[in-house]
């Protein structure tokens, strides 16, 4: 049973790690994902495009709260395998 729950607790640390990378909506941060955009184009690196396309589109408009979301579609994306 000790031997369960102890797994259990490993598989818990192992996942928590990804929902913890999540970095907050700043112009660094999405310069820094941007960086990470170049190489070889994987469906992921793809769809993390797309989202910082309309992220920059909301920038102009001044719609900050869209370009956040924006962002953090593309940081999923990012995470996609």
């Amino acid at each position: 049973m000790k031997t369960l729950l102890l797994a259990a607790a490993f598989a818990a640390l192992a996942l928590s790690p990804a929902s913890a990378a999540k970095m907050s909506c700043t112009s660094a941060n999405m310069a820094k994902l941007v960086v990470g955009l170049g190489g070889e184009d994987t469906p992921g690196k793809i769809a993390a495009r797309k989202s910082m396309a309309s992220a920059n589109s909301d920038i102009s408009k001044g719609n900050m709260r869209g370009a956040c979301t924006h962002y953090m579609s593309a940081e999923k994306a990012m995470a996609m395998k």
